[in-house]
């Protein structure tokens, strides 16, 4: 037996014991056919026989360093070594390390970090912690977000997973800005970010400003489809928080650490949350993590009173190394910087002339490897194309050995902050191919 068939072997080994055995997410699962993939680097990952792809998905749009990045891998290992894991109660260097580079990266006053197991836990907490501070019960979001799969998170997420879940309290939900399907008849950003603010504000005010916690907004929403707000949108929002005496939870779970070309997304917009939210992106998903990052005023809560919420896995040791080689790497290496500048010079420009040249784009949103493009059947009525057009579209990809994150009737392109221009170029040669062919 060969190598070649010894790898392929392997492959179909994995893909046989996935269907036997394993049950998987927001999905139908007889007609699943997952790709196998067995390794990776930087951008690219493959399967046991060699099969290559860009990954210009960042698989759940989390691996923000890049595959099998050397220092967070060597990292967890030498963690691993030492001390793999131990109570959250104690003291732990590692811990304390991450929590002070998350912290440093914060804007000042945000001195605590609760450390969870990812960005649904995170988000849970985060609204525990904005009731408790308030004594207030309602929780305001927007019907274009997603915020994770447990009990709070998944019914403060607007899209359709919300109505099958929908077991938790004191949740209302609000349209954010999004003009190029505007709910509110606007015809440029100005009146986008205008009329939205106006309606939040009679929402607030309808649902009694009192009974309301917290306004949870993701910076960008992501899943939704990278949808940038115009200048002003969440300045404004923290203006109606301020007057109203309602926390701004900002959730930077999937646009936090370089995704945007920032540190933070809403570094951008001249706004300052009471907790942050995160995970994904701040160790690339090497390890499971998440967490909030708490304002001096709401840590300081808890001083005296008992914090009801807790996880045995919060500060894991080892997820603990892989954010302070994570944050240490992208800070040393550029790799934020990076993701600003093949945004706005190579990745922005490129998915801008596709859409110049193929009329089923229909807008095009984005900044640093954060890209939508949106794709219509119609440009005048932006009728949304088929389901089938947008599998035709996956699959064609794949075939050019492009690994790409489908949404609805959105192709999303989030490589990698540490993508090269050519990877890049490539990539979008690959979409402008398929496109021509559909």
């Amino acid at each position: 037996m060969t190598a070649a068939d010894t790898a392929t072997d392997l492959d179909a080994l994995a893909y046989r014991l996935d269907r036997d055995h394993v049950f998987h997410s927001w999905s139908a699962q007889a007609a699943l056919q997952p790709l196998v993939i067995a390794g990776g680097r930087g951008c690219t990952v493959w399967d046991h026989a060699g099969r290559e792809y860009l990954d210009l998905s960042s698989q759940l749009v989390n691996v923000n360093i890049g595959h099998q990045h050397p220092a967070v891998t060597r990292a967890i290992a030498e963690q691993a070594a030492q001390l793999t894991t131990i109570s959250p109660a104690t003291a732990n260097l590692a811990r304390g390390q991450a929590a002070q580079r998350i912290s440093a990266l914060a804007p000042a006053g945000f001195d605590k970090v609760f450390f969870t197991n990812g960005g649904a836990d995170a988000i849970e907490n985060a609204i525990r912690m904005a009731r408790l501070h308030t004594g207030r019960d309602k929780v305001l979001s927007t019907y274009r977000s997603y915020h994770g799969n447990t009990g709070a998170a998944v019914v403060a997420t607007g899209d359709w997973r919300r109505v099958p879940n929908e077991f938790a309290r004191g949740h209302v939900h609000f349209f954010g800005p999004y003009l190029y399907r505007s709910e509110f008849w606007s015809e440029t950003a100005e009146q986008e970010c205008e009329r939205a603010l106006h309606h939040l504000e009679r929402v607030i005010q309808c649902e009694g400003p009192a009974s309301i916690a917290a306004i949870l907004l993701e910076s960008v929403p992501g899943t939704a489809g990278v949808l940038v707000p115009p200048p002003g949108y969440l300045a404004g929002v923290r203006q109606l928080a301020d007057r109203y005496g309602i926390l701004l939870i900002l959730d930077e779970v999937m646009a936090g650490f370089g995704r945007t070309g920032a540190w933070f997304a809403f570094s951008r917009h001249d706004v300052v949350p009471d907790l942050i939210t995160f995970a994904k992106g701040v160790n690339s998903g090497y390890v499971p993590v998440g967490g909030v990052i708490i304002s001096d005023p709401v840590a300081h809560t808890f001083d005296d009173t008992v914090f009801p919420g807790g996880l045995t896995y919060s500060g894991h040791p080892l997820a603990a190394a892989s954010i302070v080689a994570a944050l240490d790497a992208m800070a040393s290496e550029g790799i934020v910087a990076n993701a600003e500048r093949v945004g706005r010079e190579t990745l922005g420009p490129a998915l801008r002339a596709l859409a110049d040249d193929f009329p089923v784009i229909g807008e095009v949103r984005g900044e640093g490897v954060f890209w939508a493009l949106e794709l219509v059947a119609d440009q005048h009525t932006r009728t949304p194309v088929p389901a089938a057009t947008m599998g035709k579209l996956k699959t064609g990809l794949l075939e050019r050995g492009v690994l790409p994150f489908i949404a609805d009737n959105r192709l999303h392109v989030v490589p990698p902050c540490v993508i090269t221009d050519a990877e890049a170029t490539a990539g979008v040669a690959a979409i402008r191919d398929v496109l021509a062919g559909l």
